[in-house]
């Protein structure tokens, strides 16, 4: 059974959950799971005189980081909702996060001093701001912490979770303490932990994924999760040997970017017993390498919505089937009917979705949680076929997200910001293949003759949009194609439409 399941020897493996156990490795640095109660409780014992309390919201600007997680399980014990943002955001944009959950406290990262003062919360209305690796170690020493918590119920809201929405304006999707809760029960049920594992926290814990598909489930196993603040392909080649990791979850690019280096041939991979990886294909070639150092792969698809997981593939058949995203997680109802409650076998259409790990809805926003849902369903948005075998592809996207790297792009908030550039007429915005960032943006411009060249306006969405945000390409036209109705014709666009003429065209 060991040699089924890669676990090797059982002596070497017991399974003991213990309060003197390490919880979190950062560098050389570990805490116990005895040691971050007592900073979880001093945290919170800091939070609640400065007016946290049940439903308030804490916000985190940063880098992972083991002060992340006292965060957001601070934030939890007092009934407060935990709001992390995209270090990657603009003064502007992390701004607008500000305005829109209205934080008590803001906890930043050293390094983002210059970022936050930029922003300057006290002109957003944040009373308390407190600096990592500055005044927030000094909460930790003094008296014994006072127990502050409180009962939470599963009903609670633990966490608002910002993604870009198709107006042009990030939304915060809202997850419960049950949506948490259910969304580990899933990935527990389809991919064994152990609590003498050690999972590598690579994606960012302001997404979905990082805290969701292995931290948390690692984490209620009584594991160590080795956090890793920046990713770098030598630092994270050489944590796995280090700590002899069991699984992280990651984008595709960083899969890509891990074989592409030198040390992937040589580094010791024997611990890895699977790599959950989604939010785009991966390359065949890239996928066939990790296989051929015998590391299971297994894709996922999900949401922030979701917490984010609705599917992945089982250990078993996900060799055989790379290109699929498995079945739905165990908690988890997938439907393309909302009069139905499952897909019928060989059935392609969009995704309904709903479950104990799916969100209530958007913060403030009414009107975009009501679009969002059919009859209690989640619309993912996106085009699904679901083969004989019950095992899902994702075919194409209903909306016109860009997934870079891993982030999320909304044509329609980088439409708005080339459209406010003086002389710009108008623009729309698709995605279109990278080999490095597995999409990127182009941009099809209208603008005043000589007003602007490819160049010149991206340097002019610098500081007005985050860097993944700025297409890549930039294509001039003396119109849009468009429909009857005036929508803008993206299949035209995809197809390659002609440039303007050559005499009219922008210098470069």
């Amino acid at each position: 059974m060991d040699a089924d399941y890669g676990l090797g020897s059982w002596p070497a493996r017991r399974a003991r959950i213990s309060p003197d156990g390490v919880a979190l490795r950062q560098y050389d640095r570990a805490l116990s799971y005895a040691e971050l109660a007592e900073r979880v409780e001093r945290l919170a014992d800091w939070l609640a005189p400065r007016g946290v309390g049940p439903g308030d919201r804490v916000a985190y600007l940063g880098a992972n980081d083991i002060a992340t997680f006292e965060v957001f399980f601070a934030a939890g014990r007092l009934g407060a909702i935990f709001a992390p943002f995209n270090t990657r955001l603009t003064p502007p944009e992390i701004g607008y996060l500000l305005d829109d959950c209205t934080p008590t406290v803001l906890v930043h990262a050293a390094e983002l001093a210059e970022l936050v003062a930029a922003v300057d919360p006290a002109a957003h209305g944040v009373p308390t701001t407190v600096e990592v690796g500055g005044s927030y170690g000094a909460l930790f020493t003094g008296a014994s912490a006072r127990r502050r918590g409180r009962p939470v119920a599963l009903s609670d809201d633990a966490v608002i979770l910002y993604t870009s929405g198709t107006t042009g304006r990030p939304k915060g999707a809202v997850l419960s303490h049950a949506n948490l809760t259910f969304n580990t029960m899933n990935q527990l049920a389809h991919a064994d932990v152990l609590s003498s594992d050690t999972a590598l926290c690579i994606a960012p814990l302001f997404h979905a994924t990082g805290l969701g598909v292995v931290s948390l489930p690692t984490l209620f196993k009584g594991g160590t999760v080795a956090v890793v603040p920046k990713f770098e392909a030598a630092a994270v080649l050489a944590a796995i040997a280090e700590h002899r990791v069991a699984s992280f979850s990651c984008v595709p690019t960083m899969l890509a970017l891990l074989w592409d280096h030198p040390d992937f041939a040589r580094t010791e991979l024997g611990s890895l017993r699977y790599v959950i990886y989604g939010g785009s294909m991966i390359a065949e070639r890239v996928a066939v390498a990790w296989q051929d150092r015998g590391v299971t792969l297994l894709q996922g698809y999900g949401m922030t919505e979701a917490s984010p997981g609705v599917c992945m593939a089982p250990l078993a058949g996900s060799t055989q089937r790379p290109l699929s995203v498995g079945v739905p997680h165990f908690y988890t109802d997938v439907t393309f009917d909302p009069d139905r409650d499952e897909p019928e076998r060989g059935e392609r259409g969009e995704l309904l979705v709903r479950g104990l790990n799916v969100s209530r809805g958007y913060w403030n926003r009414p009107a975009d949680t009501e679009r969002a849902f059919d009859r209690g369903w989640y619309r993912s948005g996106d085009i699904v076929r679901v083969d004989p075998d019950g095992w899902a592809y994702v075919v194409d996207r209903v909306r016109d997200m860009i997934i870079s790297g891993g982030e999320n792009v909304y044509p329609a908030e980088v439409e708005a910001e080339v459209t406010g550039l003086e002389g710009v007429e108008d623009c729309s915005v698709i995605a279109v293949p990278d080999r490095r960032w597995g999409e990127v943006g182009h941009a099809f411009v209208v603008a005043a003759p000589d007003r602007w060249t490819e160049q010149a306006l991206r340097a002019a969405l610098t500081g007005r949009l985050a860097p993944f945000k700025i297409p890549k390409y930039v294509t001039f036209l003396d119109e849009l194609p468009r429909t009857a109705t005036g929508k803008v014709r993206k299949d035209v666009l995809r197809a390659g439409p002609p440039s303007r003429t050559a005499e009219q065209r922008r210098p470069r």
